[in-house]
């Protein structure tokens, strides 16, 4: 069996980050059922552009392999029953909806344990089921509310979000790691539960160090030149004669070897010789080291550095990263069968358990399981029609 095989998911899910975080389970083996709503036509990430033709759009796949989808409107009896019947059998019932949606849908745990005592109602939204339910979040918002805008770029630049919508994937991962920790409580315990989950939490979580600073010292984090470390120099971004790369020293030995390499000898002198000593003479030995990188090109210090044992990346373009060896080695990309492009290349998820999965299935059409799902639960006719 696949490591999470005997693991139900119902997915009230749309968009990005509840697609994310039920995609991590599904590709361990679990059964995700995606509930998409017929008047709508579905997942809004369908529709995304600009991959996109009809129903199908490259962004949707991004977030929907290796699911069953069954099209259900949860304000129609008939197909209300169908729901039931279907979370009658399930682990988890998991949504992303705006904090306030899940009661109004009674998708709640109260509203669902008769059906089913076990159920993990679990929900993904941008502020929580609190004072801000009502309030819509989405990735940049949140990115501004938790403070990571405003410690990010140059200093002298605008608030910056980050390249990704991290806050979506972080939130999705910590779905993934809730809905699994909640399912196993209630398997030892006889009795699910709800899982009230936010974007606003998970990105105030990230904030770790930074916001233990603030809290205890009063540290007033600042945007940091060339994506500097606010504590460890040189622990940052430098260019080269062709391009970018990011060096970083976070133990002693590191700079030891840094300097050996670069061969400079005003680099071993005292004013260098700790962490502390290096963050008081910042500047000075910066500009020691960006005169010195300008020297060659960014494959020839990483070629040096590596070999002297100093963490050190070359800033490579999407293309590049993807074309790295690394990435076929680690089983990083792989194909998927298509109804609509005939062949889609997809990146994996990064949780493993043992080997990954020996086949993969594109993101389902929409309602497209309908009747085997039907035939599981018994179901000859249905609204819709089988």
């Amino acid at each position: 069996m696949e490591p999470l095989e005997d693991i139900r998911i119902i997915a009230v899910e749309q968009y990005g980050a509840g697609p994310w975080g039920s995609m991590q389970l599904a590709d361990l083996g679990a059964d995700v059922i995606k509930i998409e709503d017929p008047n709508t036509g579905g997942d809004i990430g369908r529709y995304v552009p600009p991959y996109r033709e009809g129903e199908d759009s490259l962004f949707y796949e991004s977030f929907n392999r290796n699911k069953r989808s069954i099209a259900l409107s949860l304000s129609d009896p008939a197909d209300r029953e169908i729901f039931d019947r279907l979370v009658a059998d399930a682990d988890v019932v998991y949504s992303n909806l705006r904090g306030d949606v899940p009661a109004k849908l009674s998708i709640t745990y109260a509203d669902l344990k008769h059906i089913n005592p076990q159920i993990v109602c679990c929900n993904l939204s941008g502020y929580g089921g609190g004072s801000a339910a009502k309030r819509p979040g989405y990735d940049y918002m949140l990115q501004s509310a938790a403070g990571w805008m405003d410690i990010t770029g140059e200093p002298d630049g605008p608030p910056t979000k980050s390249g990704l919508s991290l806050v979506d994937f972080s939130g999705g991962l910590v779905a993934a790691i809730s809905m699994l920790a909640a399912v196993h409580a209630a398997r030892r315990d006889g009795q699910g539960t709800d899982c009230d989950l936010s974007l606003f939490d998970t990105a105030i979580s990230m904030l770790t160090y930074v916001g233990n600073w603030h809290l205890n010292e009063g540290f007033e984090p600042q945007r940091t030149r060339k994506s500097s470390h606010p504590s460890l120099v040189p622990f940052q971004a430098f260019e080269t004669r062709d391009g970018w790369m990011t060096v970083g020293c976070a133990k002693e030995k590191f700079y030891t070897r840094l300097a050996e390499v670069v061969g400079d000898e005003r680099l071993h002198e005292q004013r260098f010789s700790s962490f502390d000593q290096r963050i008081k003479h910042r500047t000075e030995l910066l500009d020691i080291l960006d005169e010195a990188f300008l020297q060659r090109t960014a494959d020839e210090w990483v070629g040096l550095l590596e070999a002297a044992g100093v963490p050190v990346a070359k800033v490579k373009t999407v293309a590049e990263a993807l074309e790295d060896p690394l990435v076929a080695e680690r089983g990083l990309v792989f194909d998927t069968d298509h109804h609509r492009w005939g062949t889609i290349r997809n990146i994996a998820t990064a949780p493993r358990a043992g080997r990954r999965l020996k086949s993969n299935r594109a993101a389902p059409t929409v309602d497209e399981h309908r009747g085997e799902l039907l035939a599981e639960l018994d179901i000859t006719t249905s609204s819709r029609g089988a």
